[in-house]
């Protein structure tokens, strides 16, 4: 097993494209050809997690957030992060974040660990984001169009929401004139030809569009493939910011704050008060999440989990949204349980091991 294999399993799950801008998630150290003798699964990944690696003899550590977010200058130990590459570098081990494109995919993403640990229901994406969608048009000969589609559908087109294999056909009449050189699949060379056509359309996400041309060239079966492809301004209902559900009964709001406490292992939870004198929809941020605080309002939520909340944004609950501050930290924490579980179901038979180390720099008296 090498680098490069855990990898791509791990961007099948959460694609590189979808990690926001400021990130910096992917293989920050290593060499995607190396074997690997078995992956340590973090949240952070600082000198205490790569002397556990080295103890455990594990020489990947795949961790949420990454120990590098910005350019080094200098590797000469004078903060934990130069350290932490120079030990990386030396007992040759890799580093890999998966980060923010972890947060922005709906099924198996931080956000739908936390709903799970919250039991929520009907959970979607809180904040869809634009941009994510292409469409897809191509030209095929009717008997061919069934072979094409199903091409495009196993390479990540034709999903949205929670419906797959969608497409739109129209039948038309297409021509060409084969030049010399060419190696037509109908047609004569030098006459014009006309072939009755199927016009496909689908849509793809943006982080697949190499692999579905990739699929539309190796199906169709003419030599030149006439295609397009369009930016749409749809959002996308599998990627996005936060997530928000129902609780499956009403609760109180003293029953609700005990319950989030003990499910996401907290210390202790900064909540705002409502007026409203049940919780029931839910709405949620793993890490830093008080940028959507206005969507969870506009969504109609009753309470709206996340960490990093600053005081003058607690305002912004104005009565109607209970805010409720578990800690950074505390939000995430189950992202470790989430990266080993997925590794560990499709490596079966490979090492992946759960660290042991707390990372948490926040302590609470």
């Amino acid at each position: 097993m090498k680098v490069k294999d855990i990898t791509n399993l791990l961007e099948k799950l959460a694609p590189p494209a979808l990690q926001e801008t400021y990130d910096n998630a992917g293989l920050i150290v290593g060499d995607p050809g190396m074997e690997v003798s078995g992956v340590l699964v973090s949240l952070d990944a600082i000198e205490p997690i790569i002397d556990e690696a080295i103890e455990r003899k594990c020489n990947m550590v795949v961790s949420h957030h990454p120990i590098v977010f910005k350019g080094l200058k200098r590797l000469n130990g004078s903060n934990y992060v130069e350290r932490v590459v120079m030990k990386a570098v030396k007992n040759n081990i890799a580093l890999y974040a998966i980060h923010t494109n972890l947060d922005n995919v709906l099924q198996n993403g931080v956000n739908a660990k936390i709903a799970e640990k919250l039991g929520l229901k009907e959970s979607r994406i809180l904040a869809p984001k634009s941009g994510q969608l292409l469409k897809l048009v191509c030209y095929t000969p009717n008997d061919y169009s069934g072979q094409v589609l199903n091409a495009l559908f196993g390479a990540g087109a034709g999903h949205i929401g929670k419906y797959s294999e969608c497409s739109f056909s129209s039948t038309g009449e297409g021509s060409f004139t084969a030049g010399e050189g060419s190696n037509p699949f109908v047609g004569k060379l030098g006459e014009r030809h006309y072939e009755r056509e199927q016009r496909l359309e689908v849509v793809l996400p943006r982080h697949a569009k190499s692999a579905v041309i990739k699929a539309l060239m190796d199906a169709h079966p003419y030599e030149e493939v006439a295609y397009d492809v369009y930016a749409i301004e749809n959002s996308s209902p599998t990627i996005g910011s936060g997530m928000i559900g129902q609780l499956p009964e009403p609760m109180q709001k003293k029953d609700f704050l005990t319950m989030l406490k003990q499910q996401m292992k907290t210390a202790v939870v900064r909540y705002t008060e409502t007026d409203k004198t049940h919780i029931q929809t839910v709405a949620l941020c793993g890490g830093s999440g008080s940028f959507l605080i206005h969507n969870a309002k506009a969504s109609g939520a009753d309470a709206y989990v996340t960490g990093d909340v600053k005081y003058h944004e607690f305002f912004d609950g104005e009565d109607s949204l209970m805010i409720c501050d578990i800690g950074h930290y505390e939000s995430e924490q189950f992202t470790i349980e989430l990266l080993h579980d997925y590794l560990t179901e499709n490596l079966p038979n490979f090492a992946v091991v759960f660290t042991q180390t707390n990372t948490n720099p926040i302590q609470y008296l």
